[in-house]
């Protein structure tokens, strides 16, 4: 059923409740909510037209209010457009991220069968994929169709490695690389499964859950969230129980096109959300959860490719963060192995990280005290820069 919006609130001619509800009423028409769950507010709103001519609905005002600035919130028809190229897709992941070739490859294997799908669904429409400009001057992409049309099951990918390894640096380049919006939930010691599910609104503490939260961050129906260290959800048999299972429902796309909010209470379609897991290890996870999401085990760094991200990657985004130039600081290559590792074997790069930063923070300083550039470390000055027992000490 449709309703007509109210444009024309004279507050001069109804008292303030009045118009507060009309003011309530045309937010909730004028947003892209489904017809359905305009509906069933529209009875809530109907019931405080009632209460105010009984004198009395404040309390009730605030649980609508709060209700509907949360529904027209969500990005019911919104989504980004996807980037299907996977050329640029992979110079994306490449300007992040050094090697992860296997990781790389199965996220083009996904964009590329989105693409054919897309390349497929204009076809059987006759809708050519260039169109001519309007001068008739030249030739230009037709735009992508509506996300839907080509629409194929997402596969969810589960990252498992040690600390360090890029996991959650990874999901963050897959979401640029198909521009599309990103978002990190942190599952670790979750206490409540409402965290995930929403509080039903009628609770004094009633709120959506963490991924409507999510889309409504990002503003698109498509985006990519990170579902961080599942298996450090929490250690409690029961509740960890549940999590699995909500977990299992978001993920599963036979279902999570009907996700139900408890605050919400209403289906939300989540199969085109892109969804990516962390975890350290597989320990408390069901199988039934595994069973519907692709494994990709993230190995430790060698010695070789650690010097690699370091020279590529970590130290031009330093020096950059220090207001450096590479003019101003020259680093010795034989003194890379006690960077690397400075005590012992680290299976990440977070370590590397805080050691390059310190030895850049020790460069800054001699700056400020007047020692001309470049600044150079080597074997011989390297103490100077870095504490060489600096490190995870076993």
């Amino acid at each position: 059923m449709d309703y007509p919006i109210r444009n024309n609130i004279s507050t001069s001619a109804v008292d303030d409740s009045t118009a507060e509800i009309l003011s309530l009423e045309n937010k909730l028409l004028s947003s892209s909510a489904p017809n359905e769950l305009k509906e069933e507010s529209m009875q809530s709103i109907n019931r405080l037209k009632r209460m105010v001519r009984m004198g009395g609905y404040s309390m009730e005002f605030e649980t609508v209010s709060k209700y509907i600035d949360w529904i027209v919130r969500i990005p019911w028809a919104t989504f980004s457009e996807d980037s299907l190229d996977i050329h640029e897709a992979r110079r994306t992941m490449d300007s992040t991220h050094y090697g992860m070739d296997s990781v790389k490859n199965l996220i083009l294997d996904y964009l590329a069968s989105m693409q054919l799908k897309q390349r497929q669904s204009l076809k059987r429409e006759n809708m050519p994929t260039q169109i001519r400009t309007p001068n008739g001057e030249g030739i230009q992409e037709r735009p992508v169709l509506k996300v839907g049309s080509y629409k194929i099951h997402t596969p969810v990918f589960l990252f498992v490695g040690l600390q360090g390894v890029g996991k959650t640096s990874v999901a963050r380049s897959i979401a640029k690389s198909m521009n599309r919006k990103f978002a990190r939930i942190s599952l670790g010691a979750i206490g409540d499964i409402r965290t995930i599910r929403g509080t039903p609104r009628y609770s004094p503490d009633g709120e959506p859950g963490q991924i409507v939260k999510s889309l409504i961050r990002c503003g698109t129906m498509n985006p990519v969230i990170l579902l961080d260290e599942i298996e450090k959800s929490s250690g409690n048999a029961g509740l960890l129980s549940d999590v699995m299972a909500t977990l299992l429902e978001i993920l599963d796309p036979e279902q999570n096109s009907t996700f139900i909010d408890h605050y919400i209470d209403y289906p939300i379609d989540l199969s085109n959300v892109m969804f990516i897991c962390t975890a350290n290890n597989l320990g408390g996870l069901s199988a039934a959860l595994l069973d519907r999401v692709e494994v990709i085990r993230f190995t430790s760094y060698t010695d070789e490719e650690k010097e690699v991200i370091a020279k590529q990657y970590i130290l031009p985004g330093i020096l950059e963060e220090h207001n450096l130039t590479p003019d101003q600081v020259q680093i010795s290559d034989d003194i890379w192995l006690s960077v690397i590792r400075p005590v012992g074997f680290d299976a990440g790069i977070r370590q590397l990280e805080r050691n390059i930063a310190t030895m850049i923070r020790g460069v800054t300083r001699r700056i400020v005290e007047g020692q001309p550039t470049p600044i150079v470390i080597n074997q011989e000055n390297l103490s100077e820069f870095l504490n060489v027992d600096q490190g995870p000490l076993s």
